[in-house]
């Protein structure tokens, strides 16, 4: 098992090492000087000549490669050339909020759509499996942002019942404000007690997390969907339901539980896709995470934001993939030599 684990930690490290190089490579292929990006158009041309020299893009590209690839290494990323902040902090400060929506939303996805998957099941063909199929290629089928749009023109236009945008409501932070102990401010309102801006935060929180589960939601219900129905095609299914046992206990928990491997497989992908994919819901929702800084650094050419939001999103997928790997390889040792 270690010997399986110490094979895809370094394969995942080969895949980020070649992603440093392609994404360093590609920004510098972008027909935009970052030193005017820093001091704006407006500097003279000594200011662009020095921030040039100062930001290092003066020197040849395999230098520049390799001082990038010794920060990354030693936790120095670069200054963002918009906010001329650290990009390590301005990831830590959004990041908090994109992990909340994340789980949230694969959360949702999961419990619908494990539930989903086993109740089109029960009558293959039907009514409602119909139904369910319908709704998981919906899921897969419809675009995030115009999902997103529609939510808000129906809840928010027509029914006035839920936030259009944001995280939290603007007086929160002047009746309720919020104490911060983990970084995460919903979790944090939740801790500390303080449940106005708690249910303000959920409420601004649902249609988003709808938004971004909907995808996953679809891949899910039909995966599980698809192994149930191997499942329930097994002897001992058969045998079970001989025995006389209640249609909950064989379908829910019997195969249920040997069908949930491979959902879990899907459940990893769809984890580190819903990542990337909470970019457009949070420029379309306003929420103050990764996908907000993502958008303006694209849109101001940020050569190190758009190079560090890269490398955590490979980052994030690499690391999906290797859990649902370690998960595969304890339920199936047969794994282990692939």
């Amino acid at each position: 098992m270690w010997r399986f684990l110490a094979r895809r930690v370094g394969t995942a490290a080969l895949v980020l090492l070649v992603i440093t190089i392609i994404v360093f490579v590609l920004t510098r292929v972008i027909p935009s000087d970052p030193a005017v990006v820093y001091a704006g158009p407006k500097a003279p041309p000594e200011e662009l000549a020095r921030i040039r020299e100062k930001l290092g893009f003066d020197r040849p590209l395999p230098v520049q490669y390799f001082e990038y690839l010794a920060g990354l290494l030693t936790g120095d990323w670069g200054d963002s050339l918009s906010t001329k902040r650290p990009v390590l902090q301005e990831l830590a400060s959004r990041l908090p909020a994109t992990l909340e929506l994340l789980f949230a939303a694969m959360l949702l996805a999961t419990v619908v759509g494990i539930v989903l998957g086993v109740i089109a099941t029960r009558r293959p063909g039907g009514v409602v499996d119909g139904i369910i199929r319908v709704i998981s290629i919906g899921g897969v089928s419809v675009p995030a942002f115009w999902l997103g749009l529609l939510l808000q023109v129906l809840f928010v236009g027509r029914l006035g019942i839920l936030p259009a945008t944001g995280q939290f409501s603007k007086q929160i932070e002047y009746t309720s404000p919020i104490t911060h102990v983990t970084g995460f401010p919903l979790f944090d309102s939740l801790i500390t007690g303080n449940y106005v801006a708690w249910t303000d935060g959920l409420a601004h929180l649902v249609l988003p997390a709808i938004t971004l589960a909907a995808y996953p939601l679809g891949l899910i219900a039909r995966m599980t969907r698809a192994s149930m129905l191997e499942v329930l095609g097994q002897d001992y299914v058969f045998t079970a339901n001989a025995y006389g046992l209640r249609e909950f206990m064989v379908r829910w928990r019997l195969a249920l539980k040997n069908a949930l491997p491979s959902t879990m497989t899907i459940i990893g992908l769809a984890t580190a896709y819903a990542l990337t994919g909470t970019f457009f819901v949070e420029v379309v929702f306003n929420w103050p995470g990764i996908g907000q800084f993502a958008s303006s650094a694209m849109l101001a050419v940020d050569y190190p934001s758009i190079m560090a939001i890269t490398l955590l999103g490979a980052f994030g997928y690499l690391a999906a993939n290797l859990v649902v790997d370690v998960v595969q390889a304890r339920l199936d040792p047969r794994v282990r030599i692939a």
